[in-house]
């Protein structure tokens, strides 16, 4: 009870946290995949993980270093970029380019990403996959051929909305980079730019925060911290 008698709300414990590298978070993730890289050599698959954030840039950088932590440990990987799997301009900005709902919903090809690379790497009647489908650049279709992975490789895919319904038990590891409100203005300076908002609408119809398998908190790329 406080001071006039009423009840007091107990204090909500604050959330522990671990400071970390980069590079040390590379090593993290690649540990929890380490029982689904076990079980992917027995059943013949490959385990895809995925770095989720707002972010490509930072998302990107997260994916290589924890690739190259795969290769060291003499582990096949194999590189993909949701950002290679856009649709096409006409349809990502046939809106205008700065509609929130398409932002989310219009400017990764998901259907594309899910057929040709998250779909076959769990067949072990497959293994087939593409490393891009579009030039970002360019807007041009790129005609990679089909690849086929060894079994036992890691998929490491980043890019934002990873763990959106749709794509729901087509990852088996997920890396959540975190970043706050501020911090995320400060990444989209432009005030129409529809990302934050459209990252705003994933965090409430989704909660990643809860269903990843490594939470990171990422306001400072250079010093991220392991939520516990």
């Amino acid at each position: 009870m406080d001071a006039t008698g009423a009840a007091s709300t107990p204090a909500t414990p604050a959330t522990p946290v671990s400071p970390v590298s980069p590079v040390a978070l590379a090593g993290l993730a690649l540990r929890r995949a380490a029982g689904s890289l076990d079980r992917a050599r027995a059943a013949g698959t490959v385990v895809r993980l995925g770095v989720d954030g707002a972010v490509d840039a930072e998302t990107g950088a997260v994916a290589d270093l924890v690739a190259q932590a795969a290769l060291a440990q003499g582990t096949a990987v194999l590189r993909v970029r949701a950002g290679n799997f856009l649709h096409r301009r006409s349809v990502r900005l046939e809106h205008g380019p700065h509609d929130v709902d398409a932002a989310f919903d219009r400017w990764v090809d998901w259907g594309s990403l899910l057929r040709e690379v998250l779909d076959p790497l769990a067949d072990p009647a497959d293994l087939t996959w593409l490393p891009r489908l579009r030039d970002p650049a360019t807007d041009r279709a790129v005609r990679d051929p089909a690849r086929t992975a060894a079994p036992g490789a890691l998929l490491v895919l980043d890019g934002p909305y990873l763990l959106r319904w749709e794509l729901s038990g087509s990852l088996d590891v997920v890396v959540h980079l975190q970043t706050s409100p501020p911090a995320l203005r400060r990444r989209f300076a432009e005030a129409d730019d529809p990302r934050p908002e459209a990252w705003a609408r994933y965090l409430r119809e989704t909660d990643p925060a809860s269903r990843a398998d490594l939470l990171v908190r990422f306001d400072h790329p250079d010093r991220p911290a392991v939520v516990a």
